[in-house]
């Protein structure tokens, strides 16, 4: 492999972008591909794909092989709550690497959440160390505004791939109200998934986890590239 490529392979996964390294293998010259110069390639089609799954290999009809890079998925998780309790070890079976952020120190106790990353500390406090970005999967579910409305401030403007909130309707409503006070754009807003998780009739906290979590990857598999 070139130098000028391996560098910018790795400083591409230094910083938490995906990139694609495009091999001729009739010995042609080699590219990477990174979201900002994927639009218009030849093989634009081919490497969105590649991007979400994820997986590597020859593109179909071609003699181009796609090496593809794409950052560990991670998931912030505003609440140490039952649903984080039944989320979280769920999350990690998909290959999350997950967070939980909750300042309520009777909530985020290594005896609820073993060999869990916490932070008990306020959204403003913990969130800015995360480097959360396109890669993030980001859940809001203290239904407490002076928790959760701090954070998804935070997100709004870290293009994660996917943003839910817990509540209903009306509760939702009512925090696009105080958003909107707030500055946010209606676009914005529009990202939030609430009720969060897909509706499949959840009732308890494992079940609601499974929606969650269906909604999660349907946005990675679907919508990551």
């Amino acid at each position: 492999m070139r130098l000028d490529l391996l560098s910018a392979l790795n400083a591409a996964r230094a910083g938490r972008h995906a990139a694609v390294l495009v091999t001729d293998l009739d010995g042609g010259e080699a590219r990477l591909v990174t979201a900002e110069t994927m639009a218009g390639d030849p093989l634009e089609e081919a490497i969105r794909a590649a991007l979400r799954t994820g997986r590597s290999g020859v593109v179909e009809g071609t003699r181009a092989f796609l090496t593809v890079q794409v950052p560990p998925a991670q998931m912030v998780v505003i609440g140490a709550v039952h649903i984080s309790q039944a989320l979280v070890p769920m999350a990690r079976m998909l290959g999350y690497d997950p967070v939980i952020v909750d300042p309520r120190t009777a909530f985020a106790t290594p005896e609820r959440f073993p060999g869990v990353r916490l932070l008990a500390q306020w959204p403003d406090e913990a969130l800015p160390g995360l480097k959360v970005d396109r890669y993030t999967a980001f859940i809001a579910l203290t239904h407490d505004p002076k928790i959760d409305d701090p954070a998804l401030l935070h997100a709004f403007g870290k293009g994660c791939f996917y943003i839910g909130a817990l509540g209903s309707r009306k509760t939702h409503a009512r925090r696009v109200e105080r958003l909107t006070a707030a500055g946010v754009a209606p676009e914005a807003l529009a990202r939030i998934k609430a009720p969060v998780g897909l509706a499949i009739g959840a009732i308890t906290p494992a079940e609601i986890a499974v929606s969650i979590l269906a909604e999660v990857t349907q946005a990675w598999r679907q919508g990551i590239a």
